[in-house]
């Protein structure tokens, strides 16, 4: 088949989108394929895929990591609707710790977004009933399950919705800012 690859501004996340087939029916993406992955830089055995609904637009789900030795690397795509994706570098010695990087994803367009291990993931929906689906490689682990605040001020992620209007889980609230994680990771 055939994908495209572009780096964001922080150079480990990769914005990747699969050649698209289209005619009278529709259209056909192979949206995963180990070999192509692999040439393009991403080898690694996802072990499990997750999948979410979100009734409506301006709900944040992040932004979440799990720590080692369950660190997750996530490969993101949007099944329906879009949303702006952001990956936060949080490895202490890289020179992006604490910068974050976003782009818009759409079940349309068939974007998929990778974010390594050592990066707090998170997205905001941009409509209604936006379906997400993500593969990792290693499995979800409640003891190393983590996140910082999606609206940390020393972060200044620039949200597509303000923080009144936006949709969170009673966990999202109350995460940690940045300065008060102690980073397991490194470079």
């Amino acid at each position: 088949m055939g994908l495209t690859v572009s780096r964001l501004e922080i150079y480990d996340v990769l914005k990747i989108v699969p050649q698209k087939f289209e005619d009278e029916r529709g259209y056909f993406i192979e949206t995963y394929n180990a070999k192509d992955f692999a040439a393009s830089g991403v080898a690694l055995a996802f072990v499990q895929d997750n999948q979410s609904l979100s009734a409506r637009p301006g709900t944040i789900r992040g932004l979440h990591f799990q720590v080692p030795p369950r660190a997750q690397a996530k490969l993101v795509r949007v099944l329906r609707g879009s949303i702006f994706d952001v990956a936060v570098d949080i490895r202490l010695g890289s020179p992006t710790y604490g910068r974050w990087c976003g782009t818009k994803l759409s079940g349309a367009g068939g974007e998929q977004l990778f974010v390594p291990p050592g990066f707090a993931h998170g997205f905001c929906t941009l409509e209604a009933d936006t379906e997400v689906a993500y593969k990792v490689d290693a499995y979800y682990t409640p003891e190393c399950d983590s996140g910082i605040l999606w609206n940390d001020p020393d972060l200044g992620i620039d949200w597509p919705v303000e923080g009144a209007s936006a949709t969170l889980s009673n966990k999202d609230r109350v995460l940690p800012r940045l300065r008060h994680f102690a980073s397991p990771f490194t470079l």
